[in-house]
């Protein structure tokens, strides 16, 4: 079985605005919406389970609706937001441990990445046949220094140096056992989703990423989703 968890219980505070970021309407619908759709349609994607805080959750079931889309069967439930993003992501599991096995598949995304394609989620879910975690990424088109105390340090091979996207995906047992080695306190350091597999010792891989696949941090990230979705 493959598990999405959608991670909805930011703040959006880089934004500037009162509204949450994936809560903000885009050409008729939340920003959330079109990254629902993406993994309620998806034929390999069997349960969804959402992170996000009570006041939010009537607005999240009313997309479902409002696109007309068949959910009952894939909403699995909401979990609670935590202090930070791992938090969230380790409430999530715990409850998906609930109706799900360890050797199921965890798929970990965020409602503010609504452009993930149908493709990157078969591709991450095709990659944890052979692996225990997987990972889209973009390569550095920059060149890329090591910067402390507004030093230049050194300089980076850039080829050796990626940017982690999501949805990042693992095999749900062995990626619960990497997060609740971390627990209580450890957990609260944890920036990035792989980061706990990566300690666990996990077989994680990436693979390509996709320049569309941005995550909307900012006034700026917002006007380009909007650009993009005319387009199409």
């Amino acid at each position: 079985m493959n598990i999405a968890i959608i991670l909805a219980g930011g703040t959006g505070t880089r934004m500037g605005m009162s509204l949450p970021k994936q809560y903000i309407e885009v050409m008729g619908k939340p920003v959330i919406a079109y990254c629902l759709e993406r993994f309620v349609r998806h034929e390999q994607i069997d349960k969804l389970q959402i992170v996000a805080q009570k006041e939010w959750h009537g607005r999240i079931i009313s997309c479902f609706a409002e696109d007309d889309i068949e959910w009952q069967d894939k909403f699995a439930g909401f979990s609670e937001p935590g202090a930070n993003r791992q938090l969230s992501i380790w409430n999530g599991i715990k409850d998906i441990r609930s109706y799900a096995e360890d050797r199921d598949n965890v798929v970990i995304h965020d409602a503010a990445r609504p452009l993930v394609s149908n493709a990157m989620i078969s591709e991450c879910l095709a990659m944890l046949k052979e692996h225990e975690g997987v990972m889209p990424a973009l390569p550095m088109k920059d060149t890329v220094y090591l910067g402390r105390e507004g030093r230049i340090v050194s300089l980076l091979d850039r080829s050796c140096v990626i940017a982690g996207q999501a949805p990042e995906a693992f095999v749900l047992g062995k990626y619960y056992q990497a997060n609740q080695e971390l627990m209580p306190d450890q957990i609260l350091k944890i920036n990035g989703s792989t980061e706990p597999a990566m300690m666990a010792g996990m077989d994680v891989v990436y693979l390509a990423g996709e320049e569309t696949n941005f995550k909307i941090t900012t006034k700026a990230d917002l006007e380009r989703f909007e650009q993009l979705l005319k387009q199409r």
